[in-house]
């Protein structure tokens, strides 16, 4: 039997957890719908790009045994091709009218009704349904629970923010994470010592009455014969605990590098050398100069894991 269920997925928690759990529990291959960037901006205030989003499905699945197919759909009926031959539905008692509709789309071509798998709501610690959209604004953790710890980064760069996530969940379990967005005080594009001050700039004025701050900065570096990137990060608690750190450096082709020391930013350079526009929010400029072997949200996160050496162990 094949199994189907779909999302945006845009901050995986406990409901799509449990969502993507019924499906690999009921078949014995699994089908998985995640939206495009277009469709989930058109019914989200803030959502994540498509890669992030992938990445925290493929997360969650990579133990799972059974087959699966994981692939991008921009309706909520998904690609004929492959959504015909599911046998069972899997949907939320939210998204179930869905589920009703995709079948009568079916029925209007002759094919039989999907069985509908439907997965109770998993709500927060106040009985409210868990969403995504709370989630991003720090509202509370992946898990619904408010009384967790309370980190906020100075961005609303949805790259940093899902990479701060990352390193904060391995560290103390179940976070809130806020993005706030404050500026750097150091020009859009910080050339060397001034990425350290970036991101200490962004920590101090994001802190408030947050439990823990994180700042993050990335500079460039002239060095080695050339214009090294390497990200900064700093992260300031509220006892006034300052720690830094950063991630691995490499080096931008000498085209890339010539525009940006005339005065351009890196996104601008990429953009005029390589046609690759808004490269920062995506998969950064690592990510399309190592044809995706290192992306941004990994390099980020290595300098915020540096950056908590210290308080790991001091």
């Amino acid at each position: 039997m094949r199994s189907a269920v779909a999302g945006t997925f845009n901050v995986l928690h406990d409901g799509h957890r449990a969502l993507l759990d019924r499906a690999f529990e009921i078949a014995d291959d699994v089908l998985i719908g995640i939206t495009s960037d277009d469709m989930a901006a058109g019914a989200r205030e803030a959502v994540n790009p498509l890669n992030l989003r992938r990445d925290g499905v493929l997360e969650h699945i990579s133990s799972k045994e059974c087959p699966w197919i994981l692939f991008e759909i921009d309706d909520m009926y998904g690609p004929r091709a492959i959504m015909d031959s599911a046998d069972v539905l899997v949907v939320s008692e939210e998204t179930l009218d869905n589920g009703r509709a995709v079948n009568e789309e079916r029925a209007s071509r002759g094919l039989p009704p999907l069985e509908l798998s439907v997965v109770p709501m998993r709500k927060d610690d106040s009985g409210m349904r868990i969403s995504s959209t709370a989630i991003m604004r720090g509202e509370y953790g992946r898990d619904g629970r408010r009384d967790v710890m309370d980190i906020a980064v100075g961005s609303v760069n949805r790259v940093k923010v899902e990479a701060v996530r990352s390193v904060m969940e391995r560290i103390y379990g179940n976070v809130r994470i806020t993005a706030a967005d404050v500026p750097s005080g150091v020009p859009e594009q910080p050339f060397g010592d001034e990425t350290r001050q970036g991101a200490v700039n962004r920590a101090y004025v994001a802190l408030g009455d947050h439990d823990m701050s994180v700042g993050i900065e990335a500079g460039v570096f002239e060095m080695l014969g050339g214009l090294y990137d390497i990200q900064h990060c700093a992260v300031l608690d509220r006892d006034g605990g300052l720690t830094l750190g950063m991630g691995s450096g490499f080096r931008y082709p000498d085209a890339v590098a010539d525009i940006v020391r005339k005065g351009e930013t890196v996104s601008r350079a990429m953009a005029l050398v390589y046609g690759e526009a808004d490269i920062g929010h995506r998969e950064g400029a690592i990510g399309f100069l190592t044809r995706g072997l290192l992306d941004r949200k990994a390099l980020t996160e290595q300098s915020v894991m540096a950056a908590m050496v210290p308080r790991l162990s001091p």
